[in-house]
């Protein structure tokens, strides 16, 4: 029984190396190839939005660990008369919506993928502030990189609530393979194609998780 338990830990161990591998490798390729698109994409988002044009901010990884996290800018930086932010749906310009829906918003995560900090599939990282707020087996999503996208991402993006994307991203934890990867990358595109779950009924993204 022994015998059998370290030999899953060793063949889990040496996939997740593969999983790593491919990771930076073909983020390298895809950094390359889609330099155009990137360099292209900040220019509009300077001339539409201004400075900044990348958005940053920490996020939690794996083992809960604080990276910083990129993509391009979406949102104005629109401030009430008390120098509070407005509503998301007031600072969500119409060519940052488009970015959102076509995922383009994304594509400074490939340089989070080449430094090992995310993977291209895993949970969604998330604020900081959620990590006090998770039960222990919400907080399980953090026993692996986060991803570009993910099980949840595929399933609904932000059109299922709070609890069924941690349900899923548990799930996830427990069974990866490089297969179920592979189908997650392939169900991604086609999302993105449809344009499925960009936000949650009556939001422009994402309601606020408060805990359950």
């Amino acid at each position: 029984m022994n015998v059998q338990i370290s030999q899953n830990k060793r063949w889990k161990t040496s996939t997740i190396f593969i999983k790593s591998v491919l990771d930076r490798v073909v983020a390298a390729i895809a950094l390359i190839a889609l330099s155009p698109v990137i360099l292209g994409v900040a220019i509009a988002v300077y001339f539409r939005m201004g400075h900044p044009i990348i958005f940053s901010q920490p996020r939690p990884g794996k083992d809960c660990s604080v990276f910083t996290f990129y993509k391009f800018r979406t949102m104005l930086d629109q401030r009430n008369s008390d120098g509070e932010l407005l509503s998301d749906a007031q600072r969500l310009t119409p060519f940052g919506k488009f970015l959102r829906e076509s995922s383009l918003d994304e594509l400074p995560q490939l340089w989070n993928i080449l430094k090992g900090d995310m993977s291209f599939v895993g949970c969604r990282p998330l604020i900081v502030k959620y990590l006090e707020l998770y039960t222990p087996e919400q907080l399980r999503r953090h026993e692996m990189k986060p991803g570009l996208t993910g099980l949840a991402q595929v399933t609904g993006r932000n059109a299922i609530t709070w609890e069924e994307k941690f349900q899923l991203d548990v799930w996830y934890v427990d069974n990866w393979s490089l297969w179920l990867d592979m189908k997650i990358l392939f169900l991604t595109v086609w999302k993105v194609i449809r344009k499925e779950g960009v936000s949650q009924a009556n939001h422009v993204t994402m309601e606020e998780f408060r805990g359950n």
